[in-house]
């Protein structure tokens, strides 16, 4: 038998500068109570946990989830945490890899508006593996307290590596921050004192990665973010453990965090810390109704509203849509057939030519069949993206411009200030529930989605919030689409 270690190396409770950037997020993450947070950010975390948990029973058996599954359990093996949608158990580290990559697994997760990352894609992994690895019982309130410390955290440090600045310079943002995100969920639930959640943020900082590159035909991009949950998950297991980290890893200038991923971009560590507890940036976290790419959705706004107006794909002589910096470069290539359907969902061309066409942006629109068929392609060749110096300001990155020249010689000007579920036309709670209520339809498990929904929405109140995972964990039917 292993022994397992008794004390930290340093015998030290506090973080090595209390006063310091990383210092203050260690020991605000320590000494989060759930009373502490307002019951407008308790109830939108209720909220966007159910959105989480819908997309992930969704993700589960969608075809790169099922390779995934396969090709991550012969490496692991047994254990017993719970693969969600699958009724089997994994090792921990594995089921939070896994769990990741089924949230993440079809486009239609949240994203943080100013601070690009998927967080229920890192918090809800990490929080099942660790809950389900401790020798005691976790209540709905510790769940749900440890899930906003990791909603609260991933932004922060995006938003000190300006945001959306990372994807303009090729990195998946959220890969990089979520790490971050997992950590502080894991340690919270396990109790680390300010300390060892310094270790854990160090830890979890080394291990930032994740390249945009992925976005075109690879199904790594679906999986980036449950690497990042494993490895949050890891950084505070390490921690606990006395394993220590980089201390005050966000204000090294030598291989620190935001020296490094930040280098020439003047990365700002003041905004990890600014307002913890008053301001939640948190709040600032998009529910997608559309299953593609974040930068996506504001076109796809565009394009519906031009359908609405009775304009029809036949009309149009072609299409340009003028977007931000950051949108311009992850959303937009010039797509050539066969596309899969992973660059299908991140190519603002595909999105929009599917919504004018089809008047959705759903499971539907992204099968092999309707990816490769010959009226999305003929509209397709029709639509040019650019970039719009205008839109690069932080409050209007998700802004779009179409213009539509008609085959009459007639031009259509159409602008959203931003999507259908962003920060100026956000998804309310009932849409929430609504949309969570979708996708479990479409998968023919609304019975038993009625009992999660109770669940979630109830989690202030539950003793045992194994019971919810427990509910999570039996296997789902895959989409009724052929992928």
């Amino acid at each position: 038998m292993i022994p397992e270690p008794t004390d930290s190396p340093s015998g030290a409770t506090g973080p090595t500068d209390p006063e310091g950037v990383t210092g203050r997020l260690a020991t605000w993450i320590a000494d989060l109570q759930h009373d502490d947070v307002p019951e407008g950010v308790r109830e939108r975390a209720r909220h966007l946990l159910l959105d989480g948990l819908a997309c992930a029973l969704v993700g589960a058996h969608l075809p790169w989830s099922e390779r995934a599954v396969h090709a991550v359990l012969a490496l692991e093996g047994d254990g017993d945490i719970p693969v969600l949608g699958w009724g089997l158990t994994t090792s921990a580290p594995a089921a939070c890899l896994l769990n990741g990559t089924f949230i993440q697994g079809f486009e239609l997760d949240d994203y943080h508006v100013r601070a690009p990352l998927h967080s229920n894609s890192l918090v809800v992994p990490s929080a099942v593996s660790t809950l389900t690895s401790l020798d005691r019982t976790v209540s709905g309130r510790e769940l749900l307290t440890a899930l906003i410390a990791g909603y609260e955290v991933g932004p922060r440090v995006g938003l000190a590596l300006h945001g959306a600045e990372m994807l303009s310079r090729g990195w998946h943002s959220g890969a990089v921050f979520g790490t971050h995100a997992s950590a502080a969920t894991s340690a919270w639930l396990r109790r680390l004192d300010a300390a060892r959640v310094e270790d854990a943020l160090g830890l979890a900082a080394t291990q930032s990665a994740g390249l945009m590159a992925a976005q075109y035909e690879a199904m790594s991009k679906r999986m980036h973010h449950g690497f990042s949950s494993r490895n949050g998950l890891y950084a505070a297991a390490l921690a606990e453990a006395g394993y220590t980290g980089i201390k005050r890893v966000y204000e090294r200038e030598y291989g620190g965090f935001l020296a490094t991923f930040g280098e020439g971009h003047a990365p700002c560590a003041e905004l990890i810390a600014d307002r913890l507890g008053e301001e939640w940036v948190m709040m600032d976290t998009g529910v997608k109704a559309y299953a593609a790419m974040a930068a996506t959705h504001a076109p796809v706004d565009c394009a519906l509203r031009a359908r609405s107006r009775g304009i029809s794909p036949e009309d149009i002589a072609s299409i340009s849509i003028e977007v931000s910096h950051a949108a311009f470069h992850h959303g937009w290539w010039k797509p050539e057939p066969p596309l899969e359907t992973i660059g299908a969902q991140m190519n603002i061309g595909y999105a929009v030519a599917v919504a004018l066409l089809d008047g959705q942006v759903l499971a539907e629109q992204f099968t092999r069949e309707r990816v490769g068929a010959d009226d999305v392609w003929s509209l397709l060749n029709r639509v040019d993206v650019h970039h719009c110096e205008e839109f690069d300001r932080p409050e209007d990155r998700f802004r779009a411009r179409m213009r539509l020249d008609l085959r009459g010689g007639n031009r259509v000007e159409i602008e959203v200030d931003g999507p259908l579920g962003g920060p100026t036309r956000p998804l309310s709670n009932p849409d929430v529930v609504t949309k969570s209520r979708r996708l479990a339809a479409t998968l023919g498990i609304s019975a038993r989605w009625e009992r999660i929904e109770e669940l979630v929405l109830g989690l202030d109140s539950l003793p045992d919030a194994s019971v919810l995972v427990g509910d999570l964990a039996a296997s789902v039917p895959a989409l009724p689409v052929t992928l």
